[in-house]
């Protein structure tokens, strides 16, 4: 059965950690979002109703303006190395996880990549582009159709706001849908 993205079978999991693990935040609003791109292989993988992708409820919260009364979105904490050198301290600097969902006695969590500023985002705006967002989406679900496990791609939203890069871009956001958004680097920092 087929669900709107509020009614899924909403977890913690990842949250029950506590505050030495995440920072509780809520993403910050993307003014007048629209669809880009979704996925309905993704959306029956985790009990969303496919055509929910029409309603603009749905791209509200795909946005990160609209929340879901029973998630509790953050962004992670992670240390590790950049550009190959030991970075310390990292973490989600522009991705907030909204929670995982139970579906078919399978696990998937759901994060909006883009979602705005966290306290890991060091010197950038949380935001992520239009360019590296499609690139992000096309590469995730051809991998998923060469049978390489990956992240997927839900959802990719845009905005007419503009973020600054080398040029002037267009702000986006990408939900991303995979078993865990653990990495390496969450062990590294409380090895360190």
């Amino acid at each position: 059965m087929h669900q709107s993205l509020p009614d899924l079978h909403w977890q913690s999991g990842f949250y029950e950690l506590g505050t030495d693990f995440l920072t509780p935040l809520h993403p910050s609003p993307l003014p007048s979002p629209s669809l880009v791109a979704s996925s309905p292989q993704v959306a029956e993988l985790i009990g969303l109703d496919p055509a929910s992708f029409n309603q603009q409820d749905l791209i509200e919260i795909l946005s990160g303006n609209h929340s879901i009364t029973l998630t509790q979105p953050y962004a992670s904490v992670y240390s590790g190395h950049q550009f190959g050198v030991w970075a310390g301290q990292l973490g989600d600097g522009r991705a907030i996880t909204l929670g995982q969902v139970e579906h078919q006695q399978q696990i998937f969590e759901i994060q909006l990549k883009g979602a705005g500023k966290t306290p890991y985002s060091r010197m950038g705006d949380g935001r992520a582009v239009l360019r590296s967002s499609i690139r992000e989406y096309l590469c995730s679900e051809a991998m998923a159709g060469l049978n390489i496990p990956t992240t997927r791609a839900l959802a990719m939203t845009a905005s007419p706001k503009q973020v600054v890069r080398e040029t002037v871009e267009t702000a986006s956001v990408v939900t991303r849908v995979a078993p865990s958004f653990i990495r390496f680097g969450h062990f590294e920092h409380f090895a360190t």
